[in-house]
C-alpha cells in the first residue's frame, strides 16, 4: 500500500467504529475483545490514534467485575451486548499487546493499568500449573480441558507486552515475564501439553510470529509446511482441507516472515494478498480461489487492520513497526 491507501485503510476501520468506541468485525456486526483490538491497532498505526483510545476505552467499561470480556458481543444493544459470555484466556490477555502498541506511539497508557492488571489476572487463574494456560472457562466456573498451541503462542506474547508496560509505569511486574517464560518453554518443549490443531496455518506460523521459537527453530518451523499453506500468487490458507486463502492468516505470516528475517518473503506474500483490498480502503475477509469468489462475502475491520500492522512491520513507518519483534 502507498501512505495515501493506509490512510485510506485507516479511515474505512473508523468508518465502521460505533460512537461507543467498539469496533465491529463489519458494518451491522459482532465483535470479540482480541479481533477488536487488532482493528485499534490498525487505526492506531494509520494516525487514528483518538479513535484507538477509544476502542480500548470501550473495553475498560465492559470489562467485567472479575477482570474478564465476553467471547462475543452485539454492541449497541439495549443491555450489555454479550451473546457469548464464556471467557477467552487469549482473548483477555490481547489487551496487553494492543496497550503496548499504544505507549511505542508515544501516547500515555497509564489510565489503562487498573483494566490490564485485572485482565491479567484472569489469564494466570488458568495456568495449568506452571506452564501453559487453559485456552477458556465457562460461566459455570469450570476450565476447558483443552491448551492451544495459537492461543498460548498469542498470550506467551501479551504477557511479556503487559511486563513491559508494568517496567514502564513504575509498577514491575515479574511474575508476568516469568509466565511468559513458562509457556515458552512449555511450547518449545512438551507438545504433549497442547491440543494439537495442524490443519489451521495459525498453529504453524504464531510460534515464531510471537517470538516463541527463533533462529534456526523459526527457520525450520517456517520451512516444514510452507508448501501446505502458501498458494503462490493468492496468499496464505486458512486450513489445509480448503482452497481458501484468507487475509488475516497471510497478513499475520507477514508478520511472522519480518520477524523471522525473511523480508523478500514477506514483501512478495503482502503482494500477492493485496487482491482482497479494496479501492476504498476496505479489506475482504478471503478468497476460495479454485472459484474466484470472495468468502465470506464480507470486509472485516480485523483484517484491515493487520493489513496495516504488516505494513507498517515492512515499511518501518512508524516507531511501533517492530513492535512484534521487541
Amino acid at each position: 500500500m502507498t501512505p495515501t491507501e493506509a490512510q485510506q485503510t485507516g479511515k474505512w476501520i473508523a468508518s465502521v467504529q460505533l460512537s461507543t468506541g467498539a469496533i465491529p468485525w463489519f458494518e451491522g456486526g459482532h465483535l470479540d475483545p482480541w479481533d477488536h483490538v487488532q482493528a485499534a491497532m490498525g487505526l492506531a498505526t494509520a494516525g487514528f490514534v483518538d479513535e484507538a483510545v477509544a476502542a480500548y476505552d470501550w473495553l475498560r467499561h465492559a470489562q467485567r467485575p472479575d477482570g474478564s470480556w465476553g467471547r462475543k458481543y452485539w454492541p449497541g444493544t439495549d443491555d450489555d451486548g454479550v451473546e457469548e459470555p464464556e471467557t477467552d484466556a487469549n482473548y483477555c490477555a490481547y489487551l496487553a499487546t494492543g496497550l503496548w502498541h499504544l505507549e511505542l506511539l508515544g501516547v500515555d497508557t497509564r489510565p489503562f493499568f487498573e483494566t490490564l492488571e485485572r485482565a491479567i489476572d484472569v489469564v494466570l487463574e488458568l495456568q495449568v500449573g506452571d506452564g501453559p494456560i487453559a485456552w477458556a472457562r465457562g460461566v459455570d466456573g469450570k476450565v476447558a480441558g483443552e491448551c492451544l498451541v495459537t492461543g498460548n503462542s498469542s498470550i506467551a506474547f501479551s504477557l511479556r507486552c503487559a511486563a513491559r508496560l508494568a517496567e514502564r509505569w513504575g509498577h514491575p511486574r515479574p511474575h508476568w515475564e516469568h509466565a511468559a517464560d513458562a509457556i515458552a518453554a512449555a511450547l518449545a518443549q512438551r507438545p504433549e501439553l497442547f491440543t494439537p490443531k495442524p490443519r489451521f496455518s495459525m498453529d504453524w506460523y504464531y510460534p515464531v510470529m510471537t517470538g516463541v521459537l527463533d533462529g534456526d527453530a523459526a527457520a525450520a518451523r517456517l520451512d516444514e509446511r510452507w508448501d501446505e499453506f502458501v498458494v503462490p500468487g493468492f496468499g496464505t490458507r486458512c486450513v489445509t482441507v480448503n482452497p481458501w486463502v484468507t487475509g488475516g492468516e497471510t497478513l499475520e505470516l507477514v508478520l511472522a516472515l519480518v520477524r523471522a528475517g525473511r523480508t523478500e518473503a514477506a514483501a512478495a506474500l503482502y503482494a500477492d494478498i493485496q487482491h482482497l483490498r479494496d479501492p476504498d480502503g476496505a479489506w475482504w475477509t478471503g478468497l476460495v480461489y479454485n472459484d474466484d469468489k470472495r468468502w465470506p462475502v464480507e470486509q472485516s475491520t480485523w483484517t484491515a487492520g493487520t493489513a496495516l500492522l504488516a505494513h507498517d512491520a515492512l515499511t518501518g513507518t512508524t516507531p511501533a513497526a517492530g513492535f512484534m519483534g521487541r
